[in-house]
């Protein structure tokens, strides 16, 4: 079976694709079909940036949905 766009499945890792999909912005399924097609270089750079910044908040300990839905609604954590 092909294998597209094989740098962001290994980048993503164990992150829930609908984490990613959230912080672009874009639905899951958006995502998926995405991955089914190799990628643009502007496209696949933003979602990089995504997953290191999810992997970021991960290793501070963060919930990254949980940040994500702060900031959306402009509610703080108590």
């Amino acid at each position: 079976m092909f294998k597209r766009n094989q740098d962001i499945r290994e980048a993503k890792g164990n992150i829930p694709t609908w984490v990613i999909a959230e912080r672009l912005g874009v639905h899951e399924n958006t995502l998926h079909n995405w991955m089914k097609k190799e990628m643009c270089k502007k496209r696949k750079e933003s979602i990089m940036s995504a997953i290191v910044e999810i992997k970021k908040e991960l290793a501070e300990g963060l919930n990254p949905a949980e940040e994500n839905e702060d900031k959306n609604n402009g509610s703080k954590s108590v």
